[in-house]
């Protein structure tokens, strides 16, 4: 055989085997409730990309201290990692949804798994910065697919319960990640941070191989937004930098009033290009339906009140000379909370309780939370309580959230509407940490934590917009069950 020939045949073959979803063994797919299997195995990759979200702050300061910079700088180990995340989720759903969720969740736990480890031995903040944006990549993958994955595989009438599980596995990994990561800072240093996500990944990526069903229902693959994708990270980027120089990033007076102007100009010119587009980057048709648009900026407000939090009290107890791990402990009453809720609010609350009445519910209890949270001292005892009714509120409002904004998105959809939901989660922490950080920088002392638990109230408002939309919008539908593959 020709020698071009057999290198292109074993390319061929290469390829094959990369994009081939293998099917799970007849034990797994014949197994009474084998379908928990698989919503488990999804479970593994939420509270793994939980736990790196929250158990990040707590390394704030050692980075602060290690790389000489301010806190403005350190905070873009998480802003460059959530750009990255906001600029990919709703294109990789799209080739997800074309080429197959499994594959893609697998080769995403695979690149977070091997960054998570270059982050951990980055020389430098530059590095550190670098391989964050590689490993958003890996978690994209596994973001814009989580819930498109368990959606498919749970029963229709299982699907609040599995939504629920999920969101009790992320709330896990939130509330392990401050315990943790202040006893890692404090023992062995920041580094191990991230290599705690190595063991973590391996396993996932071995349950996944064998648990996770093969991708059923395809779409045809589109051409790719290029233009959209681009307007997308320049509109979120300049708008953050924008925002981190104003909060104490070392920029020029006129290139920050330059990124000022153009994050809304890119902002604009986003929309209009995906009005045009073929085949565009986000489809604004699905923002057209009632519960679907509400749902997003539920989404995109409760992460903004769930993460400002994870970044403002470790920065406010450690200043006053509070261990990392004692701050840890105080932190982990807020993500502790939304686990107790999460997995528990079905059990509590009435089943004739409409998805209306949850989200009263949640709403309310959030912003009372943060009321309180101005009214006592922010030390370490007085901010137990507060932080553990907010996370109560945000675990009775997210998992109903999640179910209303997957049963309006259309089914042929589902790994785009995913990663449209993950997308709009991922701005709001985003917000979420540039907000705290613009607060603390502009007003000194005790003002500025104040000043931001201020922002995190108003923003909690929002969080009653989906009971705005026509009440018809709002069902308890789940996705219809699915042929086993």
């Amino acid at each position: 055989m020709d020698p071009g020939v057999r290198t292109s045949a074993s390319r061929n073959t290469l390829m094959s085997l990369l994009a081939h979803e293998r099917a799970r063994p007849r034990a797994v797919r014949d197994l009474p409730g084998g379908w928990w299997l698989a919503v488990a195995t999804v479970c593994f990759g939420a509270f793994m990309g939980q736990l790196d979200a929250s158990i990040v702050t707590l390394a704030y300061g050692p980075l602060c201290a290690q790389f000489h910079a301010p806190l403005a700088a350190v905070t873009w180990v998480s802003l460059a990692y959530l750009l990255t995340l906001v600029a990919l989720l709703v294109p990789v759903g799209r080739l997800a949804d074309a080429h197959g969720r499994k594959q893609f969740y697998l080769y995403g736990l695979l690149v977070f798994t091997a960054t998570s480890a270059a982050c951990g031995l980055a020389p430098s903040l530059a590095a550190l910065i670098g391989s964050r944006v590689a490993q958003a990549v890996g978690a994209a993958m596994l973001q814009a697919n989580s819930v498109a994955l368990v959606a498919t595989s749970a029963p229709r009438p299982r699907m609040r319960a599995a939504l629920g599980v999920q969101a009790a596995a992320q709330a896990l990994g939130l509330a392990l990640g401050p315990t943790l990561g202040g006893a890692l800072v404090t023992t062995l240093g920041w580094r191990w941070v991230f290599a705690i996500n190595v063991p973590v990944g391996t396993i996932a990526l071995i349950a996944g191989y064998y648990l996770l069903p093969r991708t059923r229902q395809r779409t045809d693959p589109a051409p790719f937004d290029w233009p959209g994708l681009a307007l997308l990270a320049t509109a979120t980027t300049t708008l953050l930098l924008a925002i981190s120089a104003v909060s104490g990033l070392n920029l020029p007076s006129a290139a920050t009033a330059i990124l000022a102007i153009l994050a809304p100009l890119a902002g604009y010119g986003l929309v209009q290009r995906e009005r045009r587009a073929p085949a565009p980057l986000i489809d604004l048709r699905l923002l057209r339906i009632p519960a679907l648009a509400g749902g997003l900026v539920g989404a995109l407000c409760g992460y903004l009140v769930l993460f400002g939090p994870l970044v403002l009290v470790p920065v406010v107890l450690t200043d006053r000379g509070t261990s990392p791990l004692h701050a840890g402990l105080v932190l982990t009453a807020l993500p502790g909370g939304f686990a107790l809720a999460a997995s528990g609010a079905g059990a509590v609350l009435p089943d004739r309780w409409s998805d209306r009445r949850r989200y009263a519910l949640g709403a309310v209890t959030c912003t009372m939370a943060l009321a309180a949270a101005l009214a006592v001292p922010l030390s370490a005892p007085w901010l137990i309580p507060p932080m553990a009714m907010l996370g109560l509120g945000l675990g009775v409002y997210t998992p109903t959230n999640n179910t209303t904004i997957m049963s309006a998105i259309p089914a042929h959809a589902s790994g785009t509407g995913g990663g449209l939901v993950n997308m709009t989660r991922g701005l709001g922490t985003a917000l979420g940490v540039a907000m705290v950080t613009l607060a603390v920088h502009l007003a000194a002392g005790a003002t500025g934590p104040r000043l931001a638990i201020v922002g995190l109230t108003a923003a909690s408002l929002l969080l009653f917009t989906p009971l705005l939309t026509p009440s018809r919008g709002m069902r308890n539908i789940g996705t219809e069950n699915s042929a086993r593959c």
